[in-house]
C-alpha cells in the first residue's frame, strides 16, 4: 500500500485542533494516521481544515441540477471541488410536479453513483418546494406551490429513492405540521423557510421536528417587536428550542454585514451554517441564466428574476456565491477565525443532518481537506487525499 502525507502549521478539526499535523493518507483516499512532529514541517503558516459541505446549491457553471444530465453535473461537482466543497446536496426548486420527479429520479442516480475523482460529492436531495408560502414564495411560481401533502411526498422521497435528507417548508400551511412530523419519523431534517410565520406557527414547526431555518432572513416574515414570527423564533436562544440550526448567504448581498454579526452571535459557533444558494450561473460572467426553468439575469454579482426586473422589482433569484468566498466574507465581516469560519460551512451542516461523519478528520475518515496560507486564503483542495 502507498501512503501520502501531508503537513501544515496547524490542522483544524471538529474536536479542535493539531500543532505541526503529520496526516498520513493511505491510496484508498483515507486517514490512517494524524500525529504531530514539528521537524516534519513544509509549511510554515498554512491551515489545515475540513472540506466544504454545501447544503444548499441549486447550480453552477451555466448547469441547473434539475435538469443536468450526469456529464453536467460532474462540471458542476470538478467547479465545486476546485472551491473547497467536498460533499453537497443539489437542491431542487418548486416547478411541475412531473419536471420535479424525473429531477428526483436522476439526482438519486448521481447520488448511488460512485464517486469521480476531482469531484464533490453529492450525498442527498435538498427538496426545496413546492411546500411553501405565496407570500414569501421569492423566485418559487406560484402556479407550482403546493399545500403540504404528505401523499405528494410520499411520491417525491420514492422517486429520489429515499435521497431527500432535507426539505424547506412553511409550517403555517394547513397540512405542513403533519408533513413535518410525517418527513422526521422518516429521518429527514426540516427546514423552516420561504415562510411568513408567526412565532406561535415557527415553535409548532419545531415541534413537530423541524431544527434549521432556510437562508435566514430571506424570503421570512420580517422582525417585529411585537411579533417575533419565524426570524425572531429562529434568533432567539430559548432553552425550549436552542438546538435549531440557520442558513445564511453570506455574500454582503442578500444580508447586510451588521445582521450577519447579529446572526452569528445569536446562534453562535455550533448552530450557524454558511450556504451558498448558488444557481447555475455560479462561475459564469454576467448575462442571462435559469432557476429552474425561470429567467433570471446576473449583474455585478446580484441574481435577479427577470419576469419582476420588467416590473421595476427586485427578487434575488438565489446567488452566484462560492462556499469559499462566504467563508472569506464571514471573516471580513466578522473578524472569526479561518477555523471558526469553516466549521460553519462543513461541521455545522453536518451536524444538522445527524451526519457527522462527512466532515470528522480522523484515522479511518476521507481525506477531504483544504489548506489555507497565512492570509487565510484557500490555496489548495485534497478529495480522497488527492490534490485537486
Amino acid at each position: 500500500m502507498t501512503t501520502t502525507t501531508l503537513t501544515a502549521r496547524r490542522l483544524v478539526t471538529d474536536i479542535g485542533s493539531v500543532e505541526f499535523p503529520v496526516i498520513t493518507v493511505s491510496d484508498d483516499g483515507t486517514i490512517t494516521d494524524i500525529s504531530s512532529d514539528p521537524r516534519a514541517l513544509a509549511n510554515e503558516q498554512d491551515t489545515l481544515t475540513s472540506g466544504f459541505f454545501d447544503v444548499h446549491i441549486h447550480g453552477a457553471m451555466g448547469h441547473d441540477v434539475m435538469y443536468s444530465s450526469p456529464s453536467d453535473l460532474s462540471e458542476v461537482q470538478r467547479f465545486l471541488a476546485k472551491r473547497g466543497v467536498a460533499h453537497y446536496l443539489p437542491t431542487t426548486v418548486t416547478a411541475a410536479e412531473d419536471a420535479t420527479l424525473r429531477a428526483l429520479e436522476a439526482l438519486a442516480q448521481a447520488i448511488e453513483s460512485a464517486p469521480h475523482d476531482g469531484e464533490a460529492k453529492p450525498v442527498g436531495i435538498h427538496l426545496e418546494g413546492p411546500f411553501l408560502s405565496s407570500a414569501k414564495r421569492g423566485v418559487h411560481p406560484t402556479q407550482e406551490l403546493q399545500t403540504p401533502s404528505i401523499e405528494l411526498f410520499d411520491r417525491f422521497q420514492a422517486a429520489a429513492r429515499g435521497h431527500i435528507v432535507l426539505m424547506t417548508i412553511a409550517p403555517e400551511l394547513p397540512g405542513a405540521i403533519g408533513l413535518i412530523a410525517h418527513a422526521h419519523r422518516q429521518g429527514v431534517k426540516l427546514s423552516l423557510g420561504h415562510t411568513n410565520a408567526t412565532a406561535a406557527e415557527a415553535i409548532a414547526g419545531i415541534g413537530a421536528g423541524a431544527n434549521s431555518a432556510t437562508h435566514t432572513f430571506n424570503a421570512m416574515r420580517a422582525l417585529d417587536h411585537r411579533e417575533p414570527g419565524v426570524l425572531g423564533t429562529v434568533l432567539d436562544p430559548h432553552p425550549d428550542h436552542p438546538e435549531i440550526f440557520a442558513e445564511l448567504i453570506c455574500d454582503g448581498i442578500h444580508v447586510a454585514p451588521p445582521l450577519v454579526r447579529l446572526w452569528l452571535q445569536a446562534k453562535g459557533l455550533d448552530h450557524a451554517i454558511l450556504v451558498t444558494d448558488a444557481m447555475s450561473a455560479a462561475g459564469m460572467p454576467d448575462g442571462d441564466y435559469t432557476l429552474g426553468g425561470l429567467a433570471v439575469r446576473v449583474a455585478h454579482g446580484r441574481a435577479q428574476l427577470v419576469e419582476d426586473m420588467a416590473a421595476g422589482k427586485e427578487t434575488l433569484a438565489g446567488s452566484v456565491l462560492t462556499l469559499d468566498r462566504a467563508v472569506a466574507n464571514l471573516q471580513r465581516f466578522t473578524n472569526a477565525s479561518v477555523g471558526d469560519a469553516v466549521r460553519l460551512a462543513s461541521h455545522n451542516p453536518a451536524a444538522m443532518l445527524g451526519r457527522p461523519e462527512l466532515t470528522r478528520l480522523a484515522p479511518g475518515s476521507f481525506a477531504n481537506l483544504n489548506r489555507f496560507d497565512a492570509k487565510n486564503n484557500l490555496v489548495a483542495t485534497y478529495i480522497r487525499g488527492r490534490a485537486i
